[in-house]
């Protein structure tokens, strides 16, 4: 005779976001491991963009000879604006590729820890969707972590570079806006490549067997 679920019961979303925040706590070194990567990637892309938005702001209010320099020392000008190359573009492609495999391999290495957990969910009946959200919450949390601290340092070391080669014009005519502008695009980007590395060993976890999950490290 089939049964039919009359009465379901949900873990409210603050639970789900306690467990998972709990969870990244607990495996603190991992989630430190993964968000640096994740930070680092970020720094060079913020890198690329803030410094371009510097010079565009400078540009306009620097003697013709500081202007000659910084077209001889490599920097192109397109429509009257500076902006990334086809290598910088390449170049942070790749270190984001590299970014989003190394998440990959830390959250499948994750999974693995974390087998006798999931086990535990399944068999108390949480369905895969609750398993999915745990790990997607814990990317979000890398993501906006990384994204934060990975903005903050590109900006702060093209400021930097960039103030050593113009002085002080280059904090004088600082873009305070655009800089804003880069750190909620950097967070974006830094949330979405959490959650493409994420995604795959969210299922994977997710799909997993409570008895098998149990088994594994009986």
């Amino acid at each position: 005779m089939s049964q039919s679920v009359e009465r379901q019961v949900v873990l409210p979303f603050a639970q789900v976001v306690r467990i998972s925040f709990n969870s990244m706590r607990v495996r603190l070194a991992r989630s430190l491991i993964t968000t640096a990567s994740l930070a680092l990637a970020i720094a060079f892309v913020a890198y690329i963009w803030s410094g371009y938005a510097i010079l565009n702001s400078v540009w306009p209010h620097i003697d013709s000879s500081v202007q000659e320099d910084i077209l001889s020392s490599g920097y192109e000008m397109t429509d009257g604006h500076f902006g990334s190359s086809p290598k910088d573009r390449w170049l942070a492609i790749l270190s984001l590729i590299v970014c989003v495999v190394g998440i990959v391999n830390a959250q499948l290495m994750a999974v693995t820890e974390r087998f006798r957990e999931i086990g535990t969910f399944k068999c108390l009946g949480a369905l895969n969707s609750f398993v999915v959200r745990i790990f997607v919450l814990e990317g979000i949390y890398q993501g906006i972590f990384g994204g934060l601290i990975g903005s903050i340092l590109g900006i702060l070391v093209a400021t930097l570079t960039i103030t050593l080669k113009l002085g002080w014009s280059a904090i004088v005519f600082w873009p305070a806006l655009k800089m804003l502008l880069t750190i909620a695009e950097a967070l974006f980007l830094a949330a979405l490549l959490s959650l493409l590395g994420v995604m795959y060993p969210a299922l994977v976890a997710a799909r997993m067997e409570p008895a098998v999950a149990l088994r594994a490290e009986a």
